[in-house]
């Protein structure tokens, strides 16, 4: 295939360039307040529009206190309204693309709309930021030699009281199904393929399309990506994804942390060819990008549609919590993120927890969810923490997982408090569960200040218990409860015992 990567050259770099400018906290303040001006003006006219006088709002100040902030029960009446066929709702016109997501406590899942502007203002967008800023750090990739091979997922769903027309499903569904047709020839498989429902039926017709394809970059979720490959190795009767794809230089990787997974990876490519670029990228809009060679933090985009706020964690649990804008932000601390966007999310509560990692440029790590963390024991445990420990260990041991989740097992008369592990592995660790135990809970202790204070002399908390499911047990409760297959997630940490509890009943 002819290499058009020199002819695509330019008008990456021209956006890198752009992109980088945006570095100082003043100049991110100049970025973020026309994008608000921007999402104030367009949705003055919508039912929230009038609501909150969008057309008296000249400052961020008059902003954060006009409008309140919200998760997603506060917003849900609206968007089933505007799935059911009203207009001007929460943004401008009728919205006939919805991304659905795992739900919260007021249903299974939440449904989040896709306007035109969010496609093409960010999600699209935050496409071409990744690329450019790849492109910029690698000066020698023959990227667009070859075809990207997008993993995607359908237009499943379970509701019935919709409007006609209306296309409900994973956000990649959308994305794949509306992506600009000179793209859509350079990536692979067809639209027939990558839309399908069945994974049964999809995975073998992914495998067919990619083991005749000169594939150069991927993109998806680790966990899930790594099933594909190891079906496309498995049918061509290697051991390296190389041998199938000698040109794969890129996997363009997002949706659940890379650590735990990266030496499986490791193992089935060439390390000397093989890069790794991390992404946000949610069902809520595209929000950073890795533009450093080494991982660990993410670019903010902050001139693609979305307005960012931060909330310092230890005021999450008010009312309505103070929150700060961009350019305010501190070095080091961790914040609930907050967005507003052209997708119609007014001040929406994500509930994912960002660290700043930089501030000139504003660089961020994703920490965690806020309802992904264990804290029955006053030990604050978050998501980043037990990914990193769990690369750790797993690091140690040569072992390699598949899945896990975590939640506490309370105190009674005969059990000290301690946290439950199932892990279902790839690679069993040749020490044995408890071996891989010790050094798990060691991991998290050198981790975490608080969850070391109460494992100290096993007096508050004691050793984490490992449990081994069998293979498929977390795709079985997945598919149990309507979220199999695409981009849905197993939550890594609950502070209840209901998913961990209900993926036990299926052992």
């Amino acid at each position: 295939m002819l290499n058009l990567t020199p002819l695509a050259r330019p008008f990456f770099a021209y956006r890198a360039a752009k992109t980088a400018r945006i570095a100082s906290p003043e100049s991110t303040k100049q970025a973020q307040m026309a994008v608000l001006r921007y999402l104030l003006s367009k949705a003055k006219r919508t039912e929230v529009g009038r609501r909150y006088r969008f057309d008296k709002i000249e400052s961020y100040e008059q902003f954060r206190a006009a409008i309140p902030l919200s998760e997603y029960e506060a917003v849900r009446p609206m968007v089933m309204r505007m799935l059911a066929g009203e207009h001007d709702i929460l943004w401008p016109g009728i919205c006939r693309r919805y991304a659905q997501s795992s739900g919260t406590s007021g249903g299974k899942s939440k449904y989040i709309p896709i306007t035109d502007e969010a496609l093409s203002r960010n999600h699209y967008a935050g496409t071409v930021e990744a690329v450019a800023a790849y492109l910029n750090l690698y000066s020698e990739s023959h990227l667009f030699s070859g075809k990207s091979l997008i993993l995607g997922g359908s237009f499943a769903n379970e509701l019935t009281d919709i409007a006609p027309g209306m296309c409900v499903g994973d956000l990649s569904a959308t994305l794949i199904d509306k992506i600009n047709p000179i793209v859509n020839l350079m990536r692979i498989p067809g639209k027939d393929v990558a839309l399908m429902a069945d994974w049964n039926r999809k995975l073998p017709a992914i495998a067919d399309v990619a083991l005749h394809s000169n594939v150069t970059n991927i993109s998806g979720v680790p966990s899930w990506f790594m099933t594909v490959i190891r079906t496309i190795m498995k049918k061509a009767g290697v051991d390296s994804i190389h041998d199938v794809w000698p040109n794969l230089e890129v996997f363009f990787h997002g949706g659940i942390a890379f650590g735990p997974y990266r030496d499986q990876y490791n193992a089935f490519t060439d390390s000397s060819k093989m890069r790794y670029s991390e992404n946000y990228n949610a069902s809520e809009g595209f929000f950073a990008i890795q533009d450093t060679i080494e991982p660990g933090a993410m670019r903010l985009l902050t001139n693609i549609g979305v307005f960012y706020e931060f909330i310092d964690l230890a005021r999450l649990d008010n009312p309505q919590p103070t929150a700060l804008p961009a350019w305010e932000v501190e070095l080091g601390r961790t914040y609930a993120l907050v967005i507003t966007s052209c997708n119609g999310l007014w001040r929406y509560i994500i509930g994912d927890t960002v660290k700043i990692e930089s501030v000139e440029p504003l660089r961020i790590s994703i920490a965690g969810r806020t309802k992904s963390f264990i804290n029955a024991f006053g030990e604050e445990l978050m998501e980043w923490n037990t990914n990193a420990a769990l690369a750790e260990a797993c690091r140690k041991t040569q072992a390699a997982i598949a899945n896990y989740t975590a939640a506490p097992v309370y105190a009674d008369c005969g059990t000290k408090g301690h946290h439950q592990w199932l892990i279902e592995w790839n690679v069993a660790p040749q020490c044995g569960n408890e071996a891989f135990a010790d050094i798990l809970d060691n991991e998290l202790q050198a981790l975490n200040s608080d969850y070391q204070a109460k494992r100290s002399g096993n007096i508050f908390l004691a050793r984490l218990e490992l449990t081994e499911v069998p293979a498929g047990v977390f795709d079985r409760w997945l598919a149990a409860t309507g979220k199999l297959g695409g981009q849905r997630k197993i939550p890594r940490l609950s502070n209840d015992r209901k998913v961990i509890d209900s993926i036990l009943k299926l052992k």
